[in-house]
């Protein structure tokens, strides 16, 4: 383990008792032109934290001599060989940079702090998800938990070429911006047939909040069926 200090946010994260780690990068691949996926060693990390559905980092990225900082779900994560991939949605800034030039023996700081998973009770009958390109690892790690269970998926974007783990999902696509309005116009007559769903929520940041207050003010899914959470802010 190895700590370092990372700005304010740093300082904050380690009073919360974060722990940091190194992360060695021993290979990369193009998925698609924009979509990039990763290999590491975890610097001892999994053994120390254990692994949990969903389960993300926070990773350092210099971004003009500032740190800058970027939570990311753990991609096949193996803690008996100290082994994870990281997968990025492609697009500028500096994570992105980072990703695309990122080769063997390549280091990055991460940062375990703040994640968690619970699985839901009474299990699923239906899982109801909605997502994009950059929430897709933590919506495959969320269906590989709580499978056998029924899903659909709502995702924003072009899904062509992407790995999405589970084939028997009803996955909708819609392009973007629409998903608000495919939700409100899909969901709630499949929610109506579902004896114990479970919706959870993972896009930009705007459009999570409004779709979580709808899902639980309009359509009454109360909050431990739901799991709502911005993976990134719309520019």
């Amino acid at each position: 383990m190895r700590t370092q200090g990372h700005g304010w946010q740093g300082t904050v994260l380690k009073l919360m008792g974060a722990k940091d780690y190194v992360l060695t990068v021993t290979g990369a691949e193009d998925v698609t032109p924009d979509y990039r996926r990763v290999h590491l060693t975890d610097g001892g990390m999994l053994a120390a934290t254990g692994v949990h559905p969903t389960m993300w980092v926070r990773l350092w990225f210099d971004n003009g001599g500032k740190p800058h900082q970027r939570a990311y779900t753990l991609v096949d994560p193996d803690p008996a060989a100290g082994t994870l991939s990281l997968e990025f949605a492609l697009h500028e800034g500096c994570a992105s940079d980072w990703a695309r030039a990122a080769k063997p023996g390549d280091t990055i700081e991460a940062t375990v702090q703040g994640t968690g998973f619970q699985h839901p009770r009474p299990a699923p009958s239906h899982v109801f998800a909605i997502g994009d390109p950059a929430s897709l690892p933590a919506l495959n790690s969320l269906l590989d938990a709580l499978a056998p269970a029924p899903a659909t998926v709502w995702f924003e974007g072009k899904p062509d070429g992407l790995p999405f783990h589970d084939d028997t999902a009803d996955v909708r696509t819609v392009p973007r911006p629409g998903l608000v309005d495919a939700v409100r116009a899909e969901l709630p007559a499949l929610l109506g047939a579902a004896e114990h769903p479970y919706v959870w929520i993972a896009c930009d940041t705007t459009t999570t909040r409004t779709l979580a207050a709808y899902v639980r003010k309009e359509l009454g899914v109360p909050k431990e069926r739901t799991h709502a959470l911005g993976y990134w802010r719309a520019t």
